[in-house]
């Protein structure tokens, strides 16, 4: 089935991934972080879904967070930090964003599949994600056929859109650590409307 296929190449991506973690990057975006005075997360598509995710829980950690483009979200200032998931790292809104942050005195993290992206650039950090993304591969039916290449079973972005999304959710698990957080206290974050 080809359900398997697609899993089995999504994990795959997780692993190389896994493998391919740059200590010392992990390091300093810890440190962005939690010198912010705010955080600001922005991503679109399904990487806007992986930005809002990833600030849920640095909400629950406590941290003082906001998703680019809410209506309640305030003005970046110097003291802040904007991190910017896109997968190609040249989505035209992510690099004008990035650059008015950067303007602002804001660090800007880059979370990108491409470390010399224009989004990279601009950024103070980038933490690359390996996954392939929809810029990825020839476009032409044609010439992919004469060439032997078929489109993934994990199709556009979605290689890079879950390997951010678990990078990311193992980035809050070090948090948790250096900030001595146990689940226990994110409970106490969690939404009481429910």
């Amino acid at each position: 089935m080809i359900i398997k296929e697609a899993i089995k190449l999504i994990i795959k991506n997780i692993q190389e991934v896994l493998e391919s973690i740059d200590e010392k990057a992990i390091e300093r975006l810890i440190e962005t972080l939690t010198s912010s005075k705010r955080i600001f997360v922005i991503g679109l598509g399904r990487s806007g879904l992986v930005a809002k995710a990833f600030a849920m829980r640095l909400m629950h950690l406590g941290m003082n967070v906001f998703v680019v483009g809410e209506t309640i979200t305030p003005a970046i200032k110097k003291d802040d930090c904007l991190i910017a998931i896109s997968g190609s790292g040249e989505t035209s809104y992510i690099i004008k964003a990035a650059n008015i942050a950067k303007d602002r005195g804001s660090k800007v993290v880059a979370i990108t599949s491409y470390p010399k992206s224009s989004l990279s650039k601009i950024a103070d950090l980038t933490v690359t994600v390996k996954g392939k993304t929809k810029i990825d591969g020839e476009q032409n039916y044609i010439k992919r056929q004469m060439k032997g290449e078929h489109h993934s079973k994990a199709p556009l972005g979605t290689l890079f859109e879950v390997s951010a999304l678990v990078f990311l959710d193992g980035l809050i698990a070090e948090l948790m650590e250096k900030l001595n957080k146990k689940e226990e206290d994110m409970k106490k974050m969690h939404d009481v409307f429910e």
